[in-house]
Order: structure tokens, then sequence, then C-alpha cells
């Protein structure tokens, strides 16, 4: 078309990474005011607010300084962050032996911090009579579509479509779907994956 401007791609040229919000984003970990990190770093809190929002470069040194008081190598300011992408139709299968289930890792197998499970359970179907605990953290439910009961010490929870639940990992429990004619579908998210 005339008059249209097309950029060609092009290769990453590092002087040009956006840095600022990694900085702000580590900053913040780290429980840290931009003043608190300015002293420290003996900068101005305006430089430093204003290199996290990428308006100025810093230099090796002042950046080394920073990154240090922020507990981060230098070098994971430039890393591309790790991203997977699994297409719904090829989720890998998973199977743990429970009857009247179909599951599927919707989280690439290298993720340690989390990992999703996506489970279609027929009526009926579940994880089986005896309770047990997984090694993570939390455990969080969310019922897509259908009914699930999950069974824990204690009284059940009836969970209908919309509905979320979030537990400790060492919760003991079991779960099945009390539908007579409707399969269930279940998001469980893990962290730190198991």
């Amino acid at each position: 078309m005339a008059g249209e401007v097309r950029r060609l791609a092009r290769p990453h040229d590092p002087a040009e990474a956006l840095i600022g919000a990694r900085l702000r984003a580590a900053r913040q970990a780290a429980g840290l005011t931009l003043a608190a990190v300015a002293i420290e770093a003996g900068l101005t809190k305006g430089f430093l607010s204003r290199l996290e929002r990428d308006e100025v470069s810093p230099s090796v040194a002042s950046l080394v300084s920073v990154c240090g008081i922020l507990g981060i190598g230098v070098g994971q300011l430039f890393e591309a962050p790790e991203t997977s992408l699994v297409r719904g139709d090829e989720a890998p299968p998973i199977n743990f032996g429970r009857r009247g289930l179909r599951e599927y890792l919707l989280t690439a197998g290298s993720q340690r911090h989390l990992q999703v499970i996506r489970s279609l359970v027929e009526p009926g179907g579940g994880s089986g009579p005896e309770l047990y605990s997984l090694a993570c953290e939390a455990e969080f439910v969310y019922l897509v579509a259908g009914e699930l009961r999950l069974l824990l010490p204690g009284d059940p929870v009836d969970l209908t479509a919309g509905d979320a639940f979030t537990m400790p990992g060492a919760t003991p429990h079991t779960w099945l779907n009390p539908s007579a004619d409707t399969v269930a579908e279940v998001l469980w998210v893990l962290s730190p994956a198991p």
C-alpha cells in the first residue's frame, strides 16, 4: 500500500534492551524503596526512578551496583523470559491410574514454580477412595464445568461450575464427580510443582 512503512525484523541489540520493569520488580520483591536503593548505590532517587522507566541508560558500574543491592545478576536483566505454549489439543496426557478420568499437563515439564493440570472427570469418576496429599505448598482447584465433590477430613466440599477452592498441599483429600450424567472439567494448580 502507498505510504505504508514496514519495519523489518532486526537482530536484538542489547543496548536497546528495556530493563526498567525487571529492576522495579526485583526491587519490590526485595522489599526495598527507591530511596533506600538510591542511597546504597550512591545514586539519586530521581535517576533510579527514571532508570526503572527506561528513560536513562546507566553506567556499567551503576548497573552492577544496583543489581548487587537487589541480589540479582546483571545477566538476568537481559535474559529472555522463560515461556512455553501448550495448545489445547496438544497438551500431553498424564495418567495417575485413576478411573473415569482424562488428564492433561498444561504447564511445561521444566516449570518448577507451578503445575497446572486439566481433568475431564466422567460421571462417577474420581481419584479413588483413599485420601492423599501432595508435596506442594498450595493446591488450587477451579471447576470449569459440571460438579466436583472434595472429600476432606470432616465435611465434604461440593463445587459447581465457577467455584474455586484453595487448600494447603499437605491436606489429605480425595475427590469425585457426583453427577450421574455430566462430565466435570477441573483445573488443578499446584505451587510449587510437586
